[in-house]
């Protein structure tokens, strides 16, 4: 490309910049206006994280009666919650087993310890016995804390197991209950587990520094990028079929600018208007909204810059493939609110259930805030997030290549 053909694409560039400028009404909807979503959401949000998150973990048995029941008893959670030690565990007793393996089953609780239902006879004749944990295999916490309460009850026994035989000769020789030998046995474990010996919970509290609420920003400000970013380079494609409309591409030809200087020139131009909200948004994100930009700062910028790229290219093929102003500013709105959710933009991906997390993967946007996600949120490098990079290039060159394809200059 000459040096003449340079100049005329850095023209046509810094124009469409200029145009979008002096539009009030498009800088107030792409620029202004998305910082209103982030302040509501920031108010909305302003205690997330502030408060003591406890572990809840989930007892029930297969036994109608017995010594499960005395153990879960000692073991349930007050309803005074307010009582417990800070890092405590609330303890909730399912009372139907079968139900709660089926909660288990379909995710609404990460998972439950089950006492067998032959568990009080096994114990009663010295037998050994095997506790239930029932569990989501993505609840590693969850698995890692019934685990480890299942083998703190298992010593409690150990611990207490020579007494706990003893009394239990002693009152079937004096000809106790069933019931009563329950009992008896529930007390010793009691003790074992109170004053005089180990807890079947443990656990340690060490303060670091004052508990802080979580930035709501620093998962809201990305999202946002994301959405208003794609937006704006979306509804850019009505210029572009109105200067063709009006003969202004053509009229372009004939003044001897070639028709690749157009197509750069209007590309390049909608990468101009990106980068300058990118730098908006992520100014005002640092410096008034205190985002974090996680241990790769560079990373979250390369990911916005391909965002960018992404949204100039999809803008240009989207005038290529649409003939009137009102069917491409239609098609922008469209594409843009349906592919805002499903990418991540409104809520973190993380939250969201499985199956759309596999659809937001068929989108850039969810490219897009899966990688900011992990960079500001999780700790990630460059490195880590090196999908989102090739994925977001691939977009770009896709859309590029039709639009290289489909441009006219004239209808």
């Amino acid at each position: 490309m000459t040096a003449r053909n340079i100049r005329h694409v850095w023209f046509i560039a810094l124009n469409t910049l200029r145009l979008f400028l002096i539009d009030r009404l498009a800088v107030g909807m792409f620029i202004l206006f998305p910082f209103l979503f982030i302040v509501l959401f920031n108010i909305m949000l302003a205690d997330t994280g502030s408060a003591d998150p406890r572990m809840v973990l989930h007892l029930t048995t297969q036994e109608t009666t017995g010594l499960s029941h005395n153990i879960i008893q000692s073991l349930v959670t007050p309803e005074d919650e307010a009582s417990l030690e800070p890092g405590a565990p609330v303890i909730i007793w399912e009372q139907d087993y079968d139900q709660a393996k089926t909660d288990v089953t379909e995710g609404k609780i990460a998972g439950c310890l089950a006492f067998p239902a032959d568990f009080s006879e096994k114990v009663l004749s010295g037998e050994d016995t095997a506790l239930e944990i029932i569990v989501l295999p993505e609840s590693t916490n969850t698995r890692m804390a019934l685990h480890g309460l299942a083998q703190s009850i298992s010593a409690s026994f150990g611990a207490a197991n020579v007494e706990i035989q003893s009394v239990i000769r002693l009152l079937v020789e004096q000809g106790a209950s069933e019931t009563e030998i329950q009992a008896a046995i529930a007390e010793i474990l009691a003790d074992e587990s109170s004053g005089g010996g180990t807890s079947l919970i443990n656990y340690e509290v060490v303060n670091v520094g004052e508990v802080k609420p979580f930035n709501a920003s620093t998962y809201v400000v990305p999202g946002y990028l994301v959405m208003f970013v794609f937006f704006a380079a979306a509804m850019a494609s009505t210029d572009i079929i109105r200067e063709r409309r009006n003969r202004t591409l053509e009229r372009m030809l004939a003044t001897s600018v070639r028709k690749e200087s157009i197509l750069g020139g209007i590309y390049l131009g909608g990468v101009l208007r990106g980068l300058l909200q990118i730098v908006i948004f992520w100014g005002v994100g640092y410096f008034v909204f205190k985002v974090d930009l996680g241990f790769a700062p560079w990373a979250v910028f390369v990911l916005s810059f391909l965002m960018v790229l992404m949204s100039a290219a999809f803008s240009v093929m989207l005038a290529t493939l649409v003939r009137t102003e009102r069917s491409v500013s239609a098609l922008a709105v469209l594409v843009s609110l349906i592919l805002a959710p499903l990418g991540g933009c409104w809520w973190p991906l993380f939250i969201a259930p499985k199956w759309m997390q596999f659809i937001a993967k068929l989108t850039p946007h969810g490219w897009a805030n899966d990688g900011f996600n992990k960079l500001m949120l999780f700790g990630a490098t460059g490195g880590d997030v090196m999908w989102s990079f090739l994925i977001l290039f691939g977009f770009t060159a896709a859309f590029i290549i039709v639009a290289i394809l489909r441009f006219k200059t004239s209808e």
